[in-house]
């Protein structure tokens, strides 16, 4: 009775310390999974390697580590764990998945294949892992197993042209023309009705060598469907290859003109008659044809117009002539602002201030958020000494900078808006221009030397005037304008002699050809001052 006893003593005490081991495990896991929901990744990482410990059969703590030594890139730990945790639960297509999708992302194609089987026969409504098998048995060149998958995918889904072409592809691989020829010849009887179908047919009998049936295949499309692209496009290779190039010629004119092609296919196409032409010493006068009949139909989009001005430019066409087609672009699509800032560019260099003006006013109406438009209309209106008419343009274009604005432009805003509205009398709100200006960009130089000559002239705040008008001379030791600013700002703080030397090294920096009168009146008052010291 005393054995009997123990016994039964030592089984209660093993159920208790196995249930002490699993609430130990199970507080440890919970405690991991809450630190790595909260991000303390190292934190989760450790305590998934003391569950590991406590419990060596957990599968969950193994395909949680398998993440982690994943993103150190320890692929053989990361692989370790996450077979380990497929193996311990072969029913958890979670784990299963991930372990394929290892194999995959380690180029393992053909261990990644049984386990992808196995998930399908588990579960047979998850086709998309048929359509992953078919894959990797493309990766590992098994065709025949590759078919037989497509042939499965049959079943299910039926006959497509996406599965018909697939298998010919193989087919082809393989060399057996007779079957892949047989299986586009399958899809055309299934789909008597589409002619697309029937056009594939015919792309098969001309790649595998029955030429003569396969063009009375598409002349019989033709009939029925004159504009049938897909047969226009193989009847066009099948002539190029034959090299019969009037008649693949008419064939891409025919398929440009019609109606049925999109403006993508139609780009497409000339693309390829581009780089035939780019190959044949680069004679525009096809391409130029081609886009000018193109043209000339009514064009749903700015995309042809827009490609056909790139293509001009990149063969420096003379810019007139890709203004007309710009302005056609800029009329098929008003917000598209990139046309619009290109004639604005072309305006700008013929130095034509009203077309720049006219330009940038009809661009605000449709991308009135676009900066650039009050920028360069300002300073055409400046240029042409409209004074209120450029003031309006900038003081209506500060109110679209945002924080991504160009702070050279922004700056440039503010600084020419400086100058306006000194020219107009008003001082202070000028210095306050200039202060935007420069915290945009503090080594804008053109203002920082007007705005320390404007204090010079009013005798204010000559210290600061003098420290920005020297950024400007070290910037630019040469610069006549700069070195006549600082030299009159030595002269005004009383320090002839110094004056004496930047205005002499403005004198000689004029440009021969350079006539100010403003520096040669500084230098004759500094000497002036100093004769009479």
């Amino acid at each position: 009775m005393m054995m009997m006893a123990v016994t039964c003593i030592g089984q209660v005490s093993a159920q208790s310390c196995d249930s002490v081991s699993t609430r130990e495990y199970d507080g440890f896991f919970l405690e991991a999974m809450t630190q790595r929901q909260k991000g303390n990744h190292d934190a989760a990482f450790d305590l998934l390697r003391h569950c590991q410990e406590l419990n060596p059969q957990a599968p969950e703590v193994y395909y949680y580590l398998a993440q982690y030594y994943g993103a150190i890139k320890d692929s053989e730990r990361t692989m370790a764990c996450i077979k380990k945790a497929a193996e311990l639960d072969p029913d958890n297509t979670t784990f299963m998945e991930t372990l394929a999708h290892t194999y995959i992302s380690q180029q393992d194609y053909a261990s990644a294949i049984p386990v992808i089987k196995d998930i399908y026969e588990r579960d047979k409504s998850q086709e998309d892992m048929l359509e992953m098998l078919f894959q990797l048995y493309q990766q590992t060149e098994d065709y025949e197993n590759a078919i037989g998958v497509l042939e499965q995918l049959e079943q299910i889904d039926g006959k497509s042209e996406r599965l018909s072409v697939a298998k010919s592809a193989i087919y082809n691989r393989l060399g057996n023309k007779k079957a892949a020829v047989a299986e586009m010849a399958a899809l055309a009887k299934h789909y008597p009705n589409d002619l697309n179908c029937q056009a594939m047919y015919g792309e098969a009998l001309i790649m595998n060598d029955q030429t003569k049936k396969g063009l009375a295949v598409y002349d019989q499309v033709l009939r029925e469907d004159p504009d049938n692209n897909r047969v226009l496009l193989s009847l066009r290779t099948y002539y190029q290859a034959e090299g019969k190039t009037a008649i693949a010629d008419s064939l891409t004119e025919r398929v440009l003109m019609n109606r049925n092609t999109t403006t993508e296919e139609k780009i497409r196409l000339l693309r390829q008659e581009i780089a035939a032409s780019e190959a044949d010493e680069g004679d525009s006068t096809r391409v130029m044809s081609l886009f000018g009949k193109i043209l000339e139909l009514p064009q749903t989009d700015a995309d042809m117009t827009l490609f056909c001005a790139s293509y001009m430019s990149a063969k420096k066409m003379p810019k007139d002539s890709i203004s007309h087609v710009l302005e056609k672009a800029v009329t098929l699509s008003p917000d598209y602002a990139p046309a619009r800032m290109q004639l604005v560019a072309y305006a700008w260099e013929a130095g034509d201030m009203d077309k720049v003006i006219a330009l940038c006013q009809e661009a605000r109406q449709y991308t009135p958020d676009e900066m650039l438009f009050y920028y360069y209309q300002g300073i055409a209106y400046y240029k042409r000494d409209s004074l209120d008419g450029a003031l309006s343009a900038f003081q209506n274009g500060i109110g679209v900078i945002t924080d991504n604005s160009d702070p050279a432009i922004v700056s440039d805003f503010y600084a020419v808006m400086g100058d306006i509205l000194h020219q107009k009398g008003l001082a202070e709100a000028a210095f306050a221009a200039y202060d935007s200006c420069l915290v945009w960009k503090g080594d804008n130089f053109g203002c920082l030397n007007n705005y320390a000559y404007y204090l010079s002239e009013r005798g204010e705040r000559l210290t600061q005037a003098e420290e920005m008008s020297y950024k400007t001379i070290k910037a630019e030791p040469k610069n006549a304008t700069y070195l006549d600013t600082y030299a009159w700002i030595l002269f005004m703080e009383g320090r002839y002699s110094e004056a004496k030397i930047y205005i002499d090294q403005a004198l000689q920096n004029l440009e021969e050809s350079e006539s100010n009168d403003v520096i040669k009146e500084h230098a004759e008052k500094i000497k002036s001052k100093l004769i009479k010291e």
